[in-house]
């Protein structure tokens, strides 16, 4: 694992592997090599017997991961080649490893997680928040749909039915604090900022399952859970176009201004993420909706609309992106269906070795 790549580090402290993401000016933003540096690591540790447990930290103040590369993304949609795919495969491998890791895999999600940075932590057995925590899947803001197993996450999440909390988040982008992120099964503890140091110390001699107790506590109030009815009230809908008409018809000017954040995402991105939360609910594995979503992804890359919203928020920073549709009544089935084609032999998603542990 030793490499003159520093964008992650990895050091063994006692019992604990340690991994930090450290591209903080970046908000440590997941590239390519720094997948198949974790995935090695996680690997050699897993069968390493003096490692009982691992975490994975970000660098920095700001925040754990703020997600991929997606000014590169922008980069290989407009040249038609080949580097995203190639790292979503990996990044996805990732994703199913951390979900089946044997050993406890804590994540420390302080500060921003959104979109990739989700995928490194919230599959995991432990997952912490913090006061500063801010936990997102905001891809239909730029024309894609949630991946790294975030349709999985989102879609199987509490509500009358599955996943109304997650297709809530997954259509508006919203990010949460801990405890909202704790009811929508994206964490599970609560550890003040100011202990993290502290915990992560006392890991080095001791287990998790040990240690954590002493250091949890109960988050500040959330602002999902008074919102429950209503949510599960107007994303019952089979529509994106009538989930939008029930949150305008809700009266509530909380509900009017979610309803205006949904129509200024992609429309076709919006329709997408539904259809892909709502097909998670036959799939029995994490990587069944990963193979989805990387069919998904592929495809998108040909969607104007990715080009088009990274453009308008990352390369000219514009924000006034011009989607095509440019209205949620002009996508259509087709439309949407042409996202979950297969991509051809050789070119899919598999998972060699799925039978690990």
């Amino acid at each position: 694992m030793k490499s003159s790549d520093d964008t992650v580090l990895f050091e063994i402290q006692g019992l604990t592997g340690v991994v930090t993401l450290n591209r903080p000016r970046a908000l440590n933003a997941l590239t390519h090599p720094m997948v198949l540096r974790i995935d090695e690591a996680l690997t050699a540790w897993e069968d390493d017997p003096a490692v009982h447990q691992v975490l994975i930290r970000g660098a920095g103040e700001r925040g754990l991961c703020a997600g991929g590369d997606i000014r590169a993304i922008h980069d290989d949609a407009k040249a038609g080649t080949t580097a995203s795919a190639d790292f979503w495969r990996d990044e996805y491998r990732l994703n199913a490893h951390i979900a089946r890791y044997r050993k406890p895999y804590v994540a420390l999600m302080d500060g921003i997680v959104m979109g990739g940075g989700v995928g490194v932590s919230a599959h995991g057995g432990v997952r912490i928040v913090t006061q500063r925590s801010r936990v997102a899947m905001p891809e239909t803001g730029i024309g894609f749909v949630p991946d790294v197993g975030g349709t999985w996450l989102l879609g199987r999440g509490p509500g009358r039915a599955p996943g109304l909390l997650g297709t809530h988040l997954a259509l508006t982008g919203t990010a949460v604090g801990a405890a909202d992120a704790m009811l929508c099964g994206l964490a599970d503890h609560f550890v003040p900022a100011a202990r993290l140091p502290e915990l992560t110390a006392e890991l080095a001699g001791a287990s998790v399952r040990e240690v954590l107790p002493r250091y949890t506590a109960t988050p500040p109030p959330g602002e999902l859970a008074g919102r429950r009815d209503r949510i599960d009230r107007c994303y019952a809908a089979d529509t994106v176009e009538e989930i939008v008409e029930r949150l305008f018809a809700d009266g509530d000017p909380a509900a009017k201004e979610t309803a205006e954040t949904i129509l200024a995402k992609s429309p076709t991105a919006l329709k997408t993420t539904l259809a892909a939360l709502r097909r998670t609910e036959d799939a029995t594995t994490l990587e069944q909706v990963l193979v989805q979503e990387f069919r998904v992804s592929c495809n998108a890359l040909t969607s104007p609309d990715l080009v088009e919203g990274i453009r308008a928020q990352v390369v000219d920073k514009d924000r006034n992106p011009r989607w095509s549709p440019a209205r949620l009544e002009e996508v259509t089935a087709a439309d949407v269906e042409r996202f979950f084609a297969p991509l051809g032999a050789g070119r899919e998603l598999t998972f060699p070795d799925v039978s690990r542990g």
